[in-house]
């Protein structure tokens, strides 16, 4: 599990590979989801579960989106403010892998911890179930990064060593079967 996490980690930092600060931060979907937004949000998804949910607090939680925020803005972890960069934003969430790694290691699979922002009834979690909630969902962002990023220069790929894509293909003659293919539907 430990492993998928990581990996999934990598991917959504690479997918910022080569972006300028605009092309990070802007908005590639009608609801404003852009791919320094998807870093953001993620990061702050591990401080929370991996951190308070068993009892450890983030060393620097400045750095993170406090909980109040959400009352202001409930997208304030979707987006880089003008005061954080990029590579700020990277570097955070290293250190939040680090920090929810720390949690991961020294803690059995089976550790009680709580999640508060979890409906009544619901709350009461193990590291295991975190672990795989968590997986889940930073794969489902990553899976919104893939297409974002696509969409923007055609860069794509399932992993920077192995895009698991076929090389030299014709895309735009794909597109044009696929298209042709659905207008029989229309």
């Amino acid at each position: 599990m430990h492993h998928y996490l990581q990996a999934t980690r990598d991917d959504l930092i690479w997918k910022l590979d080569g972006l300028s600060e605009r092309e990070a931060r802007l908005p590639r979907t009608a609801t404003g989801n852009n791919l320094l937004g998807v870093l953001k949000h993620c990061l702050n998804v591990e401080a929370g579960y991996f951190g308070p949910t068993f009892g450890r607090e983030f060393p620097t939680p400045e750095e993170l989106v406090p909980m109040q925020a959400y009352d202001e803005d409930p997208q304030a972890d979707w987006y880089a403010r003008e005061d954080e960069t990029k590579d700020g934003l990277i570097d955070l969430y290293r250190r939040v892998g680090v920090f929810a790694d720390q949690t991961i290691e020294q803690l059995p699979l089976d550790a009680p911890g709580r999640v508060s922002w979890w409906r009544p009834g619901g709350q009461d979690v193990t590291l295991q179930k975190i672990i795989v909630h968590v997986i889940c969902d930073l794969a489902r962002h990553a899976g919104h990064a893939d297409i974002m990023r696509e969409q923007h220069d055609t860069a794509i790929g399932l992993r920077r060593e192995n895009t698991n894509i076929p090389d030299d293909y014709d895309w735009p003659a794909y597109v044009t079967k696929l298209t042709k293919l659905a207008d029989r539907f229309g």
